[in-house]
């Protein structure tokens, strides 16, 4: 796995991975996963001890919302990728004592075949995750917990208490025009608000350390 960058986003905590696709006349090929490589890259420090237990691929149609979603025993990171088509990723701080917490930011996240490149964006315990689609995409994303439906919670993107002030102003906006008439479970549009979630005796699972 070739490394090319990792940055931070405007939630530190949230990291961008980009790695190098090869190209020839055939196409490209891509190691898009190596754990030593992950482990021992200077500037992934944030991964080493994270122990991925489950990969999964997401399909989606153009509309698409999903999210915002957050999991406890076991908590739950996500390495999240684009294969193909377009996914913006939404990431909301739910860490109580975090000077970003009830803040969302979004990543705007296409896969073009075209591309020397793909990325991954790292999401760790204590965010609430989702994210939009604009045109039909699949995506893979892999966990640093199993999932267990009985300690699993989420916000509603739609939630009015959301602080957007710091997401990139043409994705809100985009997102706002997929909300309008967008494809989510009823379990996701109904979802808790930042201030019911708040007084859930299980959001006290999530202080920033």
């Amino acid at each position: 796995m070739k490394i090319l960058s990792v940055r931070d986003l405007k939630i530190p905590e949230i990291k961008v991975i980009r790695f190098e696709r090869f190209k020839d006349p055939r196409g490209y090929f891509a190691e898009h996963f190596r754990r030593s490589d992950l482990q021992s890259h200077p500037q992934t420090a944030f991964l080493r001890g994270v122990d991925f237990q489950q990969s999964n691929e997401s399909h989606s149609r153009a509309g698409t919302i999903r999210g915002l979603h957050f999991q406890w025993n076991p908590y739950m990171g996500k390495l999240v990728r684009t294969i193909q088509g377009r996914m913006v990723d939404l990431v909301l701080d739910i860490r109580k004592g975090a000077s970003t917490l009830g803040q969302i930011i979004a990543y705007d996240m296409p896969s073009n075949k075209s591309d020397d490149f793909n990325e991954w964006i790292w999401v760790p315990p204590g965010f609430a995750h989702g994210n939009f689609f604009t045109e039909e995409t699949t995506i893979e994303y892999l966990c640093s917990g199993e999932y267990n439906p009985r300690c699993e919670a989420g916000i509603s993107p739609l939630a009015s208490d959301i602080d957007w002030s710091i997401c990139e102003p043409a994705l809100k906006k985009q997102f706002e025009g997929v909300a309008r008439d967008s494809l989510m479970t009823d379990k996701d549009r109904n979802g808790f608000t930042l201030g019911t979630w708040s007084r859930n005796e299980a959001s006290n699972r999530f202080v920033k350390s």
